[in-house]
C-alpha cells in the first residue's frame, strides 16, 4: 500500500467512528425523549381517597 491509500482509510475510519458517535448520541436523545413522552402520557394513579369511578378512564363509544 503507498501513503496516500494508508492516509485515505484512515481518514474513512475516522470519518466512520464519528458518524458511529453521532448516531449513538442521537439514539439515546431519542429513547430520553420517547421515554419522557411515555411518562406523560401513562394515566397518573388514582388517589387513594377518591371515590370508585373518580379518575378512571371515561367511556365515550356509546
Amino acid at each position: 500500500m503507498d501513503m496516500m491509500a494508508m492516509v485515505s482509510a484512515m481518514m474513512a475510519m475516522q470519518a466512520g467512528n464519528f458518524q458511529q458517535q453521532v448516531a449513538t448520541s442521537v439514539l439515546k436523545s431519542n429513547l430520553d425523549s420517547q421515554a419522557s413522552v411515555l411518562q406523560l402520557l401513562s394515566p397518573a394513579a388514582p388517589a387513594a381517597n377518591n371515590a370508585p369511578g373518580i379518575g378512571a378512564n371515561l367511556d365515550i363509544s356509546a
